[in-house]
C-alpha cells in the first residue's frame, strides 16, 4: 500500500475525484460528461492549478481508455446498423469528410504549414464527437427525429472512416522517398495483421473464450481484456497504431456468440480508463497557448462553426432533407470530436504534425465541444430567425413547393398528424381502421415515402411552418395531433395553429409537467406524457397480475390519468 502515498498515487486520486466533481457538475448543468472531465483536466493540469506531479503515467493509462474505447467501438459495430441509416449517412458521411478536410487543407496552406501537414489538420477537425451529440440527442429526446437519425448515421460513418485515416495518415511521416510506396508498405502492414487476425478470429478467439466462459466469468473478462490489449501490441509491432489494432480484435470478437457479454464485461473498464483519457486530453490543453496565440484558435473555431456547419449541413439538403433538418445537423457537427484526439497523437508521434499545430488543434477542439450543447439548445429558435432571411426562405419553400397538389384540397373536419417517424404510422393504422379524415405532416422523407406509397395523405415538411399548416387546410381541421418530440418544435406549432384555427382541439406530447403546463396555458385540450403513459400499462400489468378486477384497474388508473402525474 505504500505506493499510494507515493506521486503516482497521488497524481491518481486527484485525476479520480477532480473527475467526479467535475462529472457532477455538468450533470448539475446538463452538460456531457466528457466536457466535465476536460474541464477537470485543463483545472488540475500543467497549465492550472498544476496539482499533477506525473503526466507521463496518467496518459499511459489513457492510453488504455483509447485501446478499450476503439475495443468497444469494434464489438459494437454491425452492418446492418450501416444499412440502415441508408445513403445519407454512407454517401453523405464520406461526402462531409472528404469536403470538410478540404477545406481545412486550404486554411492549413493558407496558414503557412506544409502539405503534409495540412491534409493531417483537415482529416482531424472533418471528425465530430459521437459522444457529445448522442449524449444531446437523448436528453431532448430527439435521437429518432430526422436531424437525429442523420447526425447519428454520419458520425457512424466517421467512426468507421477513423481506422483507415490511422493506417494511411501517419505514413505522410515518412523521411523522404515516395509517399505512394510509403503508404503502399503501410496498407501491406495493415492487410498482413488484419489477415492475421482474422485467422485468429475465425479458429483460436472463439475456442478460448468458449473454454474460459465455461469455467469462470473472472477468466472470461480477463481473457477479452488481454485479447484487446494483445491486439494493441500487435499492431505497434508492425507501425500501426494500437487503436487500429483493438478495433479489429473487437470487430472479430463482434461477430461470435460472446459479443454481448464481452461488451457488457468491458463497458464499465472502457468508461474508467475513458474518463482518464479526457482528464489527460484537458491536462494537454495549453491556456498559455491558447492565450498568446488567440487569434489563430479564433480562426480555426470560425472555420469550424462556418464551414464546417455549411458543408455539414448541405449534406441531408442534397439528400432531399428540408431545410430545418440541414440547418440542426450542420449545428450539431460543427465541433472536433474525440477521435480527433486520438488522430492528432498519431500525427504528433509520427511527426506529421507539430506541437503548435497539435495545440491548435486541442484547443480549438475544447472550445467547440464547449459550445455545441449551448447552440444545439439553441437550434430551434435559432432556425426561426435564419429561415426569415431571402435566402434561406428560398431554401425551405424549394422543400415545400409543390406540396399542395398532392393534396385534397377540399378536405375538412380532419385530423392533422405532427410527427417524426414511428409515431404517424401507428396514428395512421387507427385512422385508416376507423375511416377517419387525416392528413400527416413529417420531415422524415422516408416515412412521407412509405405513407404515400399506402396512399395515406401526407407532406414533407416542417410543421412549425404557418405555410406547411395552411397547405394542410388547418383552417378546416377538426383535431391537430403534434407527436415532436422536441418541446420548442411543439410549442412553435401550436402557437401557429392558434392563429390559423382558435377553435382547434389540440393534443401534444410533452416530457414535463412544466411543458405541460404550459401548453394547457396556450390552449391545448390533452398532454399526453409518455413515462407517465408507460408507468400506467405497467401498473396494469401489475395490478392484472395481482388478481384485481378489469373495472377495478381502469377506475384506479383513470383516477391517477385524472390527477395529471402520479402520486
Amino acid at each position: 500500500m505504500e505506493e499510494l502515498g507515493s506521486s503516482f498515487g497521488l497524481d491518481l486520486i486527484i485525476v479520480l475525484v477532480s473527475a467526479v466533481l467535475a462529472g457532477l457538475l455538468a450533470r448539475r448543468f446538463r452538460l456531457p460528461l466528457l466536457l466535465g472531465y476536460l474541464g477537470a483536466g485543463i483545472a488540475i493540469g500543467p497549465n492550472g492549478f498544476g496539482l499533477v506531479q506525473s503526466p507521463g503515467v496518467i496518459e499511459s493509462m489513457a492510453t488504455v481508455g483509447v485501446i478499450l474505447l476503439l475495443f468497444t467501438l469494434g464489438l459494437d459495430f454491425s452492418l446492418d446498423e450501416l444499412k440502415r441509416v441508408g445513403k445519407v449517412a454512407v454517401l453523405g458521411g464520406l461526402i462531409q469528410i472528404m469536403v470538410t478536410a478540404g477545406f481545412g487543407f486550404l486554411l492549413g496552406r493558407g496558414l503557412g504549414w506544409d502539405i503534409n501537414a495540412s491534409i493531417f489538420f483537415g482529416f482531424m477537425v472533418s471528425l465530430s464527437s459521437t459522444l457529445i451529440v448522442l449524449k444531446i440527442l437523448m436528453d431532448k429526446g430527439e435521437a429518432e427525429a430526422p436531424h437525429g437519425r442523420v447526425m447519428l448515421g454520419i458520425l457512424l460513418v466517421q467512426d468507421i472512416c477513423l481506422i483507415p485515416l490511422m493506417i494511411i495518415l501517419p505514413a505522410l511521416g515518412g523521411e523522404g522517398g515516395d509517399i505512394g510506396l510509403t503508404i503502399g508498405v503501410a496498407f501491406a502492414k495493415a492487410a498482413a495483421f488484419i489477415l492475421a487476425m482474422f485467422g485468429l478470429g475465425f479458429w483460436v478467439f472463439p475456442r478460448l473464450l468458449g473454454r474460459v466462459a465455461s469455467h469462470s466469468h473472472e477468466l472470461f473478462l480477463l481473457s477479452v481484456i488481454t485479447l484487446s490489449l494483445g491486439a494493441a501490441l500487435g499492431a505497434t509491432a508492425l507501425g500501426l497504431s494500437p487503436a487500429v489494432g483493438a478495433f479489429i480484435a473487437g470487430l472479430l470478437i463482434g461477430q461470435s456468440m460472446y459479443a454481448k457479454q464481452a461488451l457488457a464485461d468491458i463497458i464499465p473498464l472502457r468508461d474508467i480508463f475513458g474518463a482518464l483519457f479526457f482528464v489527460s486530453l484537458g491536462m494537454l490543453a495549453n491556456l498559455n497557448f491558447a492565450v498568446e496565440n488567440i487569434g489563430l484558435v479564433l480562426l480555426v473555431v470560425a472555420f469550424l462553426l462556418v464551414i464546417k456547419s455549411l458543408v455539414a449541413g448541405a449534406v441531408p439538403w442534397l439528400f432531399g432533407y428540408t431545410f430545418q433538418t440541414s440547418f440542426t445537423t450542420g449545428i450539431g457537427l460543427m465541433q472536433i470530436g474525440e477521435f480527433s484526439f486520438v488522430l492528432a497523437g498519431v500525427g504528433l508521434a509520427s511527426s506529421v504534425i507539430s506541437d503548435s499545430i497539435y495545440a491548435i488543434t486541442i484547443s480549438s477542439a475544447v472550445i467547440t465541444m464547449i459550445i455545441t450543447p449551448f447552440a444545439l439548445s439553441f437550434s430551434g429558435a435559432a432556425y426561426r430567425k435564419v429561415s426569415q432571411w431571402p435566402l434561406a426562405s428560398k431554401l425551405v419553400s424549394l422543400r415545400t413547393s409543390g406540396q399542395a397538389e398532392f393534396m385534397d384540397l377540399d378536405i375538412s373536419n380532419h385530423a392533422v398528424i405532427c410527427s417524426q417517424g414511428g409515431v404517424a404510422k401507428t396514428l395512421t393504422r387507427v385512422m385508416n381502421r376507423r375511416n377517419f379524415p387525416f392528413l400527416v405532416i413529417d420531415l422524415d422523407p422516408q416515412t412521407i415515402a412509405e405513407l404515400r406509397r399506402q396512399k395515406a395523405p401526407a407532406i414533407y415538411g416542417d410543421a412549425a411552418n404557418p405555410e406547411i399548416l395552411r397547405f394542410a387546410r388547418l383552417d378546416k381541421a377538426r383535431l391537430l395531433i403534434c407527436a415532436m418530440p422536441g418541446f420548442a418544435d411543439t410549442e412553435q406549432v401550436v402557437k401557429n395553429a392558434r392563429k390559423i384555427n382558435d377553435r382547434l382541439d389540440i393534443v401534444a406530447r410533452v416530457s414535463s409537467d412544466i411543458q405541460a403546463e404550459k401548453l394547457k396555458k396556450m390552449g391545448v385540450s390533452e398532454v399526453v406524457q409518455p413515462e407517465f403513459e408507460v408507468g400506467l400499462e405497467l401498473s396494469r400489468h401489475a395490478m392484472h397480475r395481482f388478481g384485481m378486477t378489469t373495472i377495478e384497474i381502469q377506475y384506479i388508473l383513470n383516477s391517477l390519468r385524472n390527477m395529471g402525474k402520479p402520486e
